[in-house]
């Protein structure tokens, strides 16, 4: 049992089921309803297949993460530590190829036809960011905050990507997939600015360990003071993109969605920008952290009102 519970750690398991959740609100939510009458043939086939891609591919990534951060968790997180206490890393190494080899196998089962290789090899190209976030840019100033923030963008994108026509473009803009671009564009932003804003405040809450071992993150390089600012601009474009989305529900009368967004979303984040301006100890930056994830996983729900 302590073997399986160290596994589902190593795994995230939460944020592989935030991950799950995200696409399935956007397959069943947002695609279907919006082609319904018109879809394609196994099309929720490809979609399970496309899903069991994303989620081992992240899983897989999370695992080669903690294989190199060992050290650094030893520091900041020794309570949750895995890998080495838990899972062997030689162990690790093989869950690593293993689960990344499955996303692979599993973004080919899930194309509809060869003119969608590309696919594949997105996702092979994610896998090898990974594994360069974890042995390099992890480490790097910002470029490691930017490419997470990109990969869990790419969550909600694929979904959309993979309904698209690539030789399509020459005979005109499709309504339909023109509408799914908009809302494919409008989460995978979502998340990109507040993924962004929570990678800066995980690196203020684990610094002792990163500086120890030769990071050279954003709070390290300039101090908490422009971590703190730099985490307050990305939240702060969220809030611009949440008021204008606001703005263009009211003028279509969805006064219930525009109160969820407002109470559930909108009120959170300012009160988040006053818990960060008061924040000094890792615990606080720690929650912050936790909190984003949770504003992030009341965005996604959101989905559900374009359902009906």
């Amino acid at each position: 049992m302590q073997l399986l519970i160290g596994f589902f750690r190593l795994v995230r398991l939460p944020n592989l089921v935030f991950i799950a959740l995200a696409q399935g609100l956007f397959q069943f939510a947002i695609y279907e309803p919006g082609f319904a009458g018109s879809l394609p043939v196994d099309d929720r086939m490809h979609f399970w297949w496309l899903l069991m891609a994303s989620v081992l591919i992240a899983a897989g990534g999370y695992v080669i993460n903690d294989y190199f951060d060992v050290n650094i968790d030893e520091v900041n997180k020794p309570e949750k530590l895995v890998v080495g206490k838990v899972i062997s890393r030689r162990w690790a190494m093989v869950w690593h190829f293993v689960l990344s080899a499955a996303g692979i196998v599993c973004t080919g089962l899930a194309l509809t036809s060869v003119r969608q290789l590309y696919l594949v090899l997105i996702n092979l190209f994610c896998v090898v960011l990974l594994w360069l976030y974890s042995t390099r840019f992890k480490k790097s100033f910002l470029v490691g905050n930017f490419l997470i923030a990109l990969l869990v963008a790419w969550t909600i994108l694929v979904v959309f990507v993979s309904k698209i026509d690539p030789l399509g473009g020459g005979r005109g803009i499709d309504p339909l997939q023109l509408r799914l671009y908009r809302f494919a564009l409008l989460y995978a932003a979502f998340a990109f600015l507040a993924t962004l804003a929570r990678e800066i405040i995980k690196d203020v809450e684990d610094m002792e360990g990163d500086r120890r071992y030769g990071c050279r993150t954003l709070p390290i390089v300039w101090g908490i003071g422009v971590a703190r600012f730099f985490a307050l601009v990305w939240v702060g474009l969220l809030l611009l993109l949440l008021v204008g989305v606001l703005f263009y529900l009211i003028q279509l009368n969805y006064w219930v969605a525009v109160a969820y967004g407002s109470v559930l979303i909108l009120l959170p984040l300012l009160d988040w920008i006053r818990r960060l301006r008061h924040a000094v100890t890792p615990a606080d930056f720690g929650a912050l952290s936790r909190y984003v994830k949770w504003i992030l996983l009341v965005g996604i729900f959101s989905m559900f009102f374009f359902y009906f």
